[in-house]
């Protein structure tokens, strides 16, 4: 495979070495593409090889503001030059947006919760209005890691946290007033795909609050000790083969390779899906105790796609 690589598109090494680990076990070759800067050359060709896009729409919270937008024309020039692109353009756009993950949930028959977006804090409160549901949450519309992920009660709780000092807007000035899905056991999941193949179902314990980034590296301090005394993550049965099925039909027609779809089911038994995750992480505690390694998965995947690549490159 010398004359191609896997290249990894990514703004995060901590995300990012836990694959890192199993392509160089696999002995597969790649090379990292870190795009919290950079410089692209529109009369260059791109090397040959297969481009893993990694990118998160959290990637402002470590100080990567443009990232996800640098990226997107880097994806457009890899794809304008035939270049295979895991999580291409198609994939990032939906990163970066909730409001069009919804969108193309909703066309695949996928129910979402009941949403509005608001641009403009001053709109909150009337938009609100408009949703006439409560309890209700906030959240970012370009967000990651749960970011401005609120709960209120009540329309007096929402105006109070969107007066006050602990408002927080989101990167993109999109607010979203969602619908409060209310769990009937108090955990979502988070359903992983690789190669638009369902792999497993993390159950996640929300008890403590709506920042569930699975990735250990979310998990330190006292959220650490947590997770090792209740379980936080579960791996659990696979999914029902209908809705593993419409999943699957999702990823496909939205061109997203591989990612994590979070849903959480009522107390009516009616599923919701609130996330679509393309930079998707995965927790070690779980993977480890049924002993099933959604990296290894991934490499191998990569590793499949590079040596098919290598094919074709050696045939011409």
């Amino acid at each position: 495979m010398s004359e191609s690589k896997v290249y990894i598109i990514h703004e995060n090494w901590e995300w990012t070495e836990h694959l890192v680990k199993w392509l160089n076990e696999k002995q597969i070759p790649y090379e990292d593409w870190n795009l919290t800067s950079g410089v692209l050359n529109l009369s260059e060709e791109p090397p040959k090889g297969i481009f893993y896009n990694r990118m998160s729409a959290s990637s402002h919270t470590r100080g990567h503001r443009y990232s996800p937008e640098y990226t997107d024309q880097v994806i457009k020039w890899l794809e304008f030059h035939g270049r295979t692109v895991v999580n291409g353009s198609d994939a990032i756009e939906l990163e970066i947006s909730k409001v069009k993950q919804y969108l193309s949930l909703e066309k695949a028959g996928i129910k979402t919760p009941k949403t509005v977006a608001v641009l403009g804090r001053e709109n909150l409160v009337d938009a609100a209005d408009q949703l006439n549901i409560y309890p209700l949450i906030t959240k970012h519309n370009r967000a990651g890691k749960g970011l401005g992920v609120q709960l209120f009660n009540n329309k007096e709780e929402l105006k109070a946290y969107v007066d006050g000092p602990l408002f927080e807007p989101s990167v993109d000035g999109i607010t979203l007033l969602q619908q409060y899905i209310q769990s009937t056991d108090g955990r979502i999941h988070r359903s992983e795909f690789i190669n638009q193949k369902f792999l497993y179902t993390v159950s996640i314990d929300s008890s403590d609050g709506f920042k569930l980034c699975p990735a250990d590296e979310c998990v330190i301090g006292e959220q650490s000790e947590v997770l090792e005394t209740s379980s936080k993550f579960k791996i659990i049965d696979p999914l029902p083969e209908e809705r593993q099925k419409a999943y699957e039909f999702f990823l496909r027609k939205s061109n997203i390779n591989v990612a994590a779809i979070e849903w959480v089911q009522n107390i009516e038994g009616d599923i919701f899906v609130y996330d679509v995750n393309t930079n998707t992480n995965y927790n070690s505690s779980a993977e480890e105790a049924v002993n099933v390694f959604a990296h290894e998965h991934l490499a191998t995947y990569l590793g499949e796609l590079l040596e098919e690549e290598f094919s074709l490159v050696t045939v011409k």
